[in-house]
């Protein structure tokens, strides 16, 4: 379980467990003040749900990274998956996702 966490952590904070880099799965979308940028990764035969929202405050930018348990056979697919998760966490939690 501790390398399954790592692997997804690793894959967030922008190293692959095989050191390449995948490209991004799409641009970043604006919504009520904030960005959420699709970060879907390879795994099990799929791509996995994960995405990063920013927000700019007057003391800097900052980011909530998640990664969900859908996998999707597409990476498109995953990345629409993953705004749509990023929408409706900051409908549920606004500011205080960086908490």
């Amino acid at each position: 379980m501790a390398s399954i966490l790592k692997d997804i952590w690793n894959r967030l904070s922008g190293g692959g467990s095989t050191g390449e880099r995948e490209e991004p799965a799409a641009e970043a979308v604006e919504y009520k003040g904030f960005r959420i940028r699709p970060a879907p990764y390879s795994a099990k035969g799929g791509y996995q749900t994960a995405g990063v929202i920013e927000k700019d405050f007057d003391t800097g930018m900052k980011e909530h990274r998640f990664v969900r348990a859908e996998t999707h056979p597409s990476k498109d697919d995953a990345a629409s998956f993953a705004i749509a998760k990023g929408k409706q966490i900051i409908d549920e939690q606004g500011d205080r996702v960086f908490r």
